[in-house]
């Protein structure tokens, strides 16, 4: 076996990316704290099409040290726009007909794996490293999912979760 070298790839351009056709799923951050998670944030966002990123709050934007570090450059290929509030952000994808996501673990959040996909377009919603996604914003989401953990702690990274969370649901659109 033979690993692959960069130029075997077959990445795509940037400008490639920008006029692909893109996976109907935008990214909301809700007050991430850490730049480096928003920045890994960006790259899973780019190895799966992802429409875009919606940065809201005390989230830091590009360009960002921290972010190029984890983003690899990615910051520049995915789409993304600053919202102070998350509330405004998921209100205004709401009259768009967009449903709203959140990742969290509630009392009625469902297993990613059993969630089934009812509309096209969808936004998740990831929140804070240590309280997660605000209740504000919890209150106006059509739904909750939550990745089924089986260990001591409970608890992923922000970002961790977002790649688990995305490869699933573009795993679903696939198929459909």
């Amino acid at each position: 076996m033979k690993k692959l070298k960069n130029n075997e790839l077959g990445r795509i351009s940037i400008q490639e990316f920008k006029n692909a056709d893109k996976t109907p799923i935008t990214v909301i951050l809700d007050n991430v704290r850490s730049a480096l998670n928003v920045g890994s944030i960006f790259r899973s966002s780019d190895a799966f099409l992802i429409n875009k990123i919606i940065i809201c709050g005390i989230t830091a934007t590009p360009p960002n040290k921290e972010i190029r570090k984890t983003a690899l450059g990615s910051s520049d290929s995915v789409k993304w726009e600053y919202c102070e509030k998350t509330i405004d952000a998921v209100l205004k994808l709401k009259k768009n007909q967009t449903y709203i996501i959140a990742v969290e673990q509630t009392r009625n959040s469902k297993y990613l794996n059993n969630f089934k996909i009812l509309k096209n377009t969808i936004a998740i919603v990831v929140g804070n490293e240590v309280n997660g996604v605000s209740e504000e914003v919890l209150s106006e989401c059509d739904e909750v999912i939550e990745i089924p953990q089986f260990g001591t702690k409970h608890s992923l990274n922000v970002s961790v979760s977002t790649g688990i969370v995305i490869w699933e649901l573009w795993k679903k659109l696939k198929r459909k």
